[in-house]
């Protein structure tokens, strides 16, 4: 057997060849460290042999979570090739520019998205289509890797090679290809697997998109890079989560999700009973954390671990040990090992503790830029400092605090005011299911806080009360002056509440 320095995957084929890789949960399908080596052997050969892909070019995937996503990004890793998994929540003509964008030879898809792969072959020049159903069957893809041969033309990798393309979600403006280089999937394996104890043994349940950094790289890729297990989930559902972390035969040691996620699960009727005591980690990042859902967690003696970070930084930037996350909720927690931070001011330089500021970060772990946007890069990274777009504090103790993303922060009366903070106020309020909090504009104070609000099953509120109920809990500034009722928040592909969405509709 050849083992590449820079080959995860057959790295631990050869040291722990018959442990468990990945788990695809919608299947049934498991596969070995050593079985999964060959598939991905096979399937790299059949790409360079039957598509002529060559290091560099990339390869297009249109699909739900399945080991597929993993199989096919660990191919790439072996002949050069540069993974590009695309958002299925996506239009066609979203994923006509990115596709035009990054220029795929190859498209894997889903059997369930064949309606929009013919669209895109009509419209696209992708040379290749590859269906699959993410969970093995009579397919062209299973074909491929059954009649492929195992001994690909290994490239030639380093750091500074690029794995992985993710396109930002284009909440604003179009999307751009933030590239993901071997280096960086490194780091963040180093980063993350510290302080949230990622080791050989561990068992990480995968319920984020694979084709977003944090279904990808927390802890998918962290668990292949320390030998441990991956489940795969197809698309969250709380009470399976439940279930699944409940279940001793699982034996789940890894979780991460999103506040949404947790919120769900908490609000789910098996959420009381549920054995959490195999869990070494409950990892919680994407958006700020209402601290009512922390203590919500806290009481069954759970302590959700924060961290931050962005596809851009691949993503670790900050991270809570657990005695972080028991000793200071709310806190975003400290930098990461391999990593510098800033908090920078409106004026360019760096403020003190207890100050608002955007957050800049430098190291390995950063992007080298966007493909295609030299002008995006460059209005994004000073100096090799990635401008986050996040504003921050820290304290005197060196605890860092996510306060808002900059472009949700409205100004009212001269006052900036964060969504965050006053969301966290609300999820206090019994009767309050759901809330995002928006700017909208005000004749009399420039811009003025909506809340918008998803009621429980069973309660009912008047605009009032809920107004009423921040009257001793926010300064005046912050307080709503308008509140709207809503079935269901508008969230993207990884739980994030499309503000812009909300903006468009209350405007």
């Amino acid at each position: 057997m050849t083992v590449r320095h820079y080959d995860w995957l057959a790295h631990h084929a050869n040291f722990t060849p018959d442990r468990t890789v990945w788990t695809d949960l919608h299947s049934g399908r498991s596969f070995t460290y050593i079985e999964a080596e060959d598939r991905c052997n096979r399937l790299a050969w059949h790409l360079q042999n039957n598509c002529d892909i060559a290091k560099g070019e990339r390869i297009g995937v249109l699909a739900m979570n399945s080991t597929d996503m993993m199989e096919i990004q660990s191919a790439c890793a072996k002949i050069g090739a540069i993974f590009l998994p695309l958002n299925w929540r996506l239009t066609v003509p979203e994923l006509d520019f990115i596709i035009k964008d990054a220029d795929p030879k190859v498209l894997i898809h889903d059997l369930a998205f064949a309606d929009e792969a013919a669209a895109l072959k009509e419209s696209t020049d992708v040379a290749y289509f590859i269906e699959t159903t993410g969970g093995g069957g009579d397919t062209p893809y299973e074909a491929a890797i059954s009649a492929a041969q195992t001994n690909p033309v290994l490239a030639d990798l380093t750091h500074d090679d690029v794995w992985t393309i993710m396109y930002t979600s284009g909440t604003t403006g179009l999307p751009k290809g933030a590239m993901n280089t071997y280096g960086m999937a490194f780091y963040n394996a180093v980063n993350l697997g510290i302080p949230f104890r990622i080791t050989p043994d561990s068992v990480a349940l995968t319920i984020l998109p694979l084709f977003h950094t944090g279904g990808l790289n927390c802890y998918t890729s962290v668990c292949l890079h320390t030998g441990g297990t991956s489940l795969i989930m197809r698309a969250f559902e709380p009470g399976e989560v439940l279930r699944l972390i409940g279940d001793p035969d699982q034996a789940v040691t890894h979780f991460f999700g999103v506040p949404a996620n947790y919120l769900f699960m908490s609000q789910h009727p098996e959420f009381a009973t549920t054995d959490f005591s195999r869990l070494v980690c409950a990892g919680i990042g994407g958006a700020p954390t209402p601290i009512p859902l922390l203590e919500t967690y806290g009481k069954i003696g759970i302590a959700l671990q924060q961290g931050y970070g962005m596809t851009e930084t691949s993503p670790a930037v900050l991270a809570q040990n657990a005695e972080m996350a028991i000793n200071h909720p709310g806190s975003t927690g400290k930098p990461v090992l391999h990593n510098q931070i800033r908090v920078v001011g409106e004026d360019g330089e760096d403020v003190g503790p207890g100050v608002n500021g955007e957050l800049w970060v430098k190291g390995p772990n950063i992007t080298p830029g966007y493909w295609n946007r030299p002008e995006a890069t460059a209005e994004a990274i000073t100096d090799g400092w990635l401008h986050t777009g996040d504003a921050c504090r820290f304290n005197e103790d060196g605890h860092y605090f996510i306060v808002d993303r900059w472009k949700d922060m409205y100004i009212s009366g001269g006052e900036n005011v964060y969504p965050a903070e006053v969301e966290s106020a609300l999820f206090k309020m019994e009767g309050i299911a759901d809330v995002a909090v928006i700017g909208l504009p005000d004749e009399r104070w420039g811009e003025a806080g909506c809340a918008v609000v998803v009621t429980a099953p069973g309660q009912t509120l008047e605009p009032d009360d809920v107004i009423d109920f921040c009257r001793d809990k926010l300064a005046r500034f912050k307080i709503p002056s308008d509140v709207k009722f809503i079935d269901e928040l508008p969230r993207n592909a990884t739980g994030k509440v499309l503000k812009r969405v909300l903006r468009e509709q209350f405007e």
